[in-house]
């Protein structure tokens, strides 16, 4: 994953920050062949700014596995 407009290294010092930061850049602009961390998803979905049937989405997924 590529960003040209957030400094990453400077957003890594905030480990909390930078994994939401992450989060919602693979859900809201492609996973890339990537995959989410289901841990790391449901440890942050409640701090997650994304749109709100993709996070109801994404917890009914969570819940139902």
């Amino acid at each position: 994953m590529y960003n040209w407009s957030v400094d990453v290294k400077k957003l890594k010092k905030y480990p909390e920050k930078y994994a939401i930061w992450r989060l919602e850049q693979l859900i809201n602009y492609g996973l890339s062949g990537e995959k989410l961390d289901q841990k790391e998803l449901e440890a942050n979905i409640g701090k997650l700014h994304i749109d709100p049937l993709k996070k109801k989405y994404l917890g009914f997924l969570l819940h139902s596995s």
